[in-house]
This record gives structure tokens, sequence and C-alpha cells, in this order.
């Protein structure tokens, strides 16, 4: 995208504030040009958000069930998928999954609820917790 064709659409998501995105300079150089958003970036993040949401009901339902651990649920809350939580805990994707089964979540060490803990921004004594 050029810098001349970068939306300002003043978007309501950054209240007034600006951001950053790389774009073409007229010599053919990437460079940071502010924008003030656009509606179909808006539009994109609001679903998401309220994908992650629904998903983090559902898991939350799923858990106060015995269906699942808790850590699925915190992991929607935190906006992350499985693939996102791996990367950020160091796990292999199955392990993640497999941490999500009730009896194998109560049996994880300390220095692993840890781990989750500081990958979801929570106390390592909330993860258990089903809100």
């Amino acid at each position: 995208m050029n810098a001349a064709d970068v939306p300002q659409e003043n978007s309501a998501t950054y209240g007034g504030h600006l951001k950053a995105v790389y774009a073409r300079t007229r010599n053919g150089q990437l460079a940071l040009v502010q924008t003030c958003g656009w509606e179909a970036e808006e539009t994109v993040t609001r679903q998401a958000v309220q994908m992650f949401d629904a998903l983090a009901a559902a898991a939350q339902e799923r858990a106060r069930a015995g269906q699942s651990a808790p850590l699925e649920a915190h992991m929607y809350r935190a906006r992350m998928d499985i693939a996102l939580l791996a990367q950020a805990t160091g796990l292999w994707r199955w392990q993640v999954r497999r941490h999500f089964r009730p009896a194998v979540f109560a049996r994880l060490s300390e220095g692993l609820r840890e781990r989750y803990a500081q990958a979801l921004g929570i106390h390592p004594g909330q993860l258990g917790a089903i809100d």
C-alpha cells in the first residue's frame, strides 16, 4: 500500500488515537505512516473478539460440567488459540490439548501451572478457578 492510500476514516476503535502501519513512500521505501483506522478493520476486530468471547463462554460451561479444564476458558479469555498458547509456553500443541482434560490438568506440576499462568497473564492460583 502506498503512503497516500492509507485509510484515514476516523474509526471509533482508537478513540481519536493514531496507530502506525507500514506503507511505501514516493521513492519506494517502506516507512511508518500514521492512521486513525478504518471501518473494515474495526468490523473484523469486533467479530474476532465476539468469537473469542463465545469460545470462552462455551469452554467455561464445559469446565463447569467437568468435560474440560478451566485452562481452556482462560486461554480463550486471553484471546489465544491452542497454537499460540503452545508457543507462549514452549509446549507442543498436543500437550496443551491434553492438559484440557480435567484429570490431566489436576496433576500438572506447579512449574507447568506457573508457565501457563505467565503466558495467560494471570496468577497461578486463578488457573484452576472457573469464574
